[in-house]
């Protein structure tokens, strides 16, 4: 099984951040230049790559006391899929102005990582520039 992990540095609060991403709505925002539409139902969303691809995802859990979102990718493409983003205060920040987002994604087969680790690089750079705030 491909074990993809990333841990990206944001230029926000905690809680910001959380409130950003734990809303599905969001996620096309969050990820902009990657995703370019959302559309959700129920614990369904179909998210549409700026390829033009559709893909299925299934929320599994909103943890609003973890900041933690899971959630599976469903369709042909992969035998299993596994993934969960998770927004974590910055202990060290005394001003409370900073976090980071872990994204982890577990899959089958082996073969699609040449797929999902450049589109989760773009994911992360997106993500970092969409819940980071601007101080100046």
């Amino acid at each position: 099984m491909a074990s993809l992990y990333r841990e990206i540095p944001l230029a926000s609060d905690a809680a910001r951040a959380w409130a950003t991403l734990r809303d599905s709505r969001n996620i096309a925002r969050v990820f902009a230049g990657v995703l370019t539409d959302v559309q959700v139902e129920g614990d369904m969303r179909n998210v549409t790559f700026a390829n033009g691809n559709v893909v299925q995802e299934r929320i599994v859990t909103v943890d609003d006391a973890r900041m933690r979102v899971a959630y599976t990718v469903c369709g042909p493409n992969f035998e299993q899929h596994a993934a969960s983003m998770q927004i974590v205060a910055d202990e060290a920040d005394e001003q409370g102005e900073r976090c980071r987002l872990l994204w982890v994604c577990d899959f089958l087969p082996d073969e699609r990582r040449a797929l999902v680790e450049p589109l989760m690089d773009a994911g992360c750079a997106a993500a970092a520039r969409s819940l980071s705030i601007e101080r100046g």
